[in-house]
């Protein structure tokens, strides 16, 4: 079987710091924080009263009013996404290509607004009121299935629900699906909206989020000494991948090329790691071996990354049996710091970020990293933005289940 290589021609995100790639990219080397007090719902009483949500999101740019009603707000985000991605990349969508163009958009969650709305209604007015639209409206894979029916994409229609790993899992098996030949595109990637109040309850019944209320900008602090939890995040992010042929017989511009994809299991525990880090290590090796790069060829990667002490712990005891000695010349970055921990669009957002990083040579800096942790020693680019020539990204993952994902993005070459 003749293996295709694939390369990146779009890019686009909705993301806690801009509802598009340019102003999140240009807000994320700025150290800019999307975080602030939740505004959708009333906190009294929640352990934490902050979160990084999207702000002054439009949807009627490029959905009509009656089907934007007719989609929770993790679907209009990827829709959006989508849409200015496939315009990104120029790639048009004819009735001759569609069934050669597939979709793969990974969802942690679902619809949780929708399924608290329709819950109330349930018992305020009895299952009568209960909208017809209720289940169609809050399935995960209805971002992948929207963002077909206004692209008119007709192959692949796939969704990926690994919890945080969801949108790079996205990006890894769309991948898979044109180095086999199965599809020429695909507009892949991951969308979430969770910040609700079922959401934050249930991860401030678990102790993951931080309770930092008085400082919500500082809360998120990656690989950091005085780190208290995660933030909760939201948005998505959207690659259009491409058979390289394709796209170079259409003219198209190349961003970088996909080499290497890795996925694995921790077979340990339901929410959390274990402390050698096997797991996410097992993920990291799998995509170097498919990429044939030796560790020495990567510059960078963007870390999973939670603010979160084990899951920081385990990651750079992970980095380091995997690059050994070179995992101290790496610029390990932490895109959470700023954009909370975006859950099942966070590998697609990072993943977008590790293109862009690859595109302008430079690393965005992990903020609030303030005072070192000795469990945490690598170079995680602290507080400010690194200019460097960045020709390999590693783009990490890991979700409840022990489920795990590595992605390489390569500078592009003939």
């Amino acid at each position: 079987m003749k293996l295709h290589r694939v390369v990146v021609t779009g890019l686009a995100a909705v993301t806690p710091i801009g509802n598009d790639l340019e102003s999140s990219w240009q807000n994320l080397l700025n150290g800019v924080s999307g975080a602030g007090p939740v505004t959708r719902f009333d906190t009294t009483g929640y352990d934490t009263t902050f979160a990084c949500e999207v702000k002054g999101f439009d949807p009627s740019k490029h959905i009509p009013a009656k089907q934007a009603r007719r989609m929770d707000l993790f679907t209009q985000y990827a829709v959006c996404a989508s849409l200015m991605a496939v315009e990104h990349s120029g790639l048009k969508i004819t009735p001759e290509l569609a069934e050669e163009v597939g979709v793969l958009i990974g969802c942690g969650l679902g619809g949780l607004h929708t399924i608290e709305l329709q819950h109330q209604k349930l018992l305020a007015d009895g299952p009568g009121r209960v909208s017809p639209f209720f289940i169609p409206v809050l399935i995960a894979n209805m971002a992948a299935g929207q963002a077909a029916i206004f692209t008119g994409a007709k192959g692949p229609n796939v969704c990926t629900t690994t919890a945080c790993a969801s949108g790079a899992h996205g990006v890894g098996y769309a991948y898979t699906d044109i180095m086999l030949g199965r599809a020429k595109a695909m507009i892949c990637g991951g969308a979430e909206s969770t910040i609700a109040p079922l959401g934050m309850s249930g991860f401030n019944a678990l102790k993951a989020l931080s309770t930092r209320n008085d400082e919500p900008t500082k809360a998120s602090r990656p690989f950091e000494k005085n780190r208290t939890g995660f933030v909760m995040g939201e948005g998505s992010g959207i690659l259009i991948l491409e058979e390289l042929e394709h796209a170079k017989a259409r003219g198209a511009r190349i961003l970088a090329e996909v080499v290497g994809f890795g996925a694995s299991g921790d077979a340990f525990h339901m929410t959390a790691p274990p402390e050698s880090g096997e797991g996410a290590a097992l993920a990291m090796k799998a995509a170097l071996r498919e990429s044939g790069l030796a560790p020495e060829a990567v510059d960078s990667i963007n870390a999973h990354g939670t603010s979160t002490q084990l899951n920081d712990m385990c990651e750079t005891r992970a980095i380091k049996s995997v690059f050994g000695e070179h995992a101290y010349k790496l610029s390990v970055t932490a895109n959470k710091s700023m954009i909370g921990h975006c859950l099942g669009a966070a590998g697609a957002i990072e993943s977008v970020f590790s293109v862009m990083s690859i595109l302008e040579g430079v690393v965005p800096p992990t903020m609030n990293y303030e005072t070192p942790d000795p469990e945490c020693d690598l170079d995680y680019t602290p507080l400010a933005p690194k200019k460097r020539d960045v020709s390999v990204v590693m783009n990490n993952s890991f979700g409840f289940g022990g489920t795990n994902a590595s992605l390489i993005f390569k500078k592009y070459a003939e």
